[in-house]
């Protein structure tokens, strides 16, 4: 049983940061009020328990940690103390913001998931799974700034869509060596890609043009969502909702930058140029 952490709270908050500079937005801002920043960092600690747990645990192990997670879960929504440190910390969040229980577990449902599916046919399928995986994280987001409006969320929920399918993308290469495959099997077939090709050393032409088409979908439910959320949000939220939707365009015109090679080296942001986007995000009003 895991029941104590190896760090500090400031060693935890550290590789927090280190973990969150290597994603394609910023989501323990420095520049938020530390009261936001402690509601994303705990957050964030709990995904990436969870994340984790699923893909670095051994793998006869995975389920019952999950279910660990899951056990100290309901500790947290009874009112009473979690065993895990990460929980403990969550709970306070949970107590302040009123944050509900079920994208949590949407996002232990998609690591569970995670176990047992290791390839999507359709494209309808990844959507689906990153309705467990990704859109949970923009709902409870918008939960922490008081923000949880129904047509908000929807748009978060393309938000965060959007970023995943960024990353299936980023990281198919990796996903490939995990035993894992995200991108569409009919897409595939249709490029006349094997499986196979996922394990080159240089992306085939026929590859990039599959992670062309998943980076163009994505394009578009980024951009669909954030019209809405820029429209309404105000204040800090959209401060920090502007750093996903820049952090995703950033990683769009990284990819498309590097010519869609991720198994050479997996196109990242610039710094600079995230920066960049993210002010003028922040400043443009959206549309409905």
């Amino acid at each position: 049983m895991i029941t104590e952490s190896p760090w500090s709270a400031d060693e935890h908050d550290r590789a927090l940061d280190r973990l969150a500079a290597r994603e394609n937005f910023p989501v323990a801002a420095r520049l938020l009020p530390a009261r936001h920043r402690a509601g994303l960092r705990a957050v964030y600690g709990f995904a990436r328990l969870v994340d984790d747990i699923g893909d670095e645990a051994p793998k006869e192990q995975r389920a019952k940690l999950l279910g660990l997670v899951d056990d100290d879960l309901d500790r947290v929504f009874a009112g009473r103390t979690p065993n895990l440190p990460q929980l403990r910390r969550l709970a306070r969040t949970v107590d302040v913001r009123r944050l509900p229980e079920e994208p949590f577990r949407d996002l232990i449902r998609a690591n569970r998931q995670d176990q047992v599916v290791h390839r999507y046919e359709t494209f309808a399928d990844v959507t689906g799974y990153c309705a467990l995986s990704a859109a949970p994280v923009g709902r409870i987001v918008l939960h922490l700034f008081g923000a949880h409006r129904p047509a908000l969320e929807r748009a978060s929920d393309d938000v965060c869509t959007a970023l995943q399918l960024i990353e299936h993308c980023q990281d198919a290469g990796e996903d490939y060596r995990n035993g894992r495959i995200y991108l569409p099997a009919e897409d595939l077939r249709r490029f006349g890609c094997a499986e196979e090709d996922l394990a080159r050393p240089v992306t085939p032409t026929r590859l990039r043009g599959v992670l062309a088409l998943e980076a163009g979908r994505a394009a578009g439910l980024l951009d669909r969502g954030a019209g809405p959320l820029m429209a309404e949000l105000t204040g800090w939220a959209r401060f920090a909702v502007a750093g996903y939707v820049a952090g995703g365009r950033a990683a769009l015109a990284a990819l498309e930058r590097g010519r869609y090679d991720v198994l050479a080296r997996p196109p990242r942001p610039r710094r600079a140029g995230l920066i960049a986007g993210w002010a003028r995000t922040a400043g443009k009003r959206g549309s409905r």
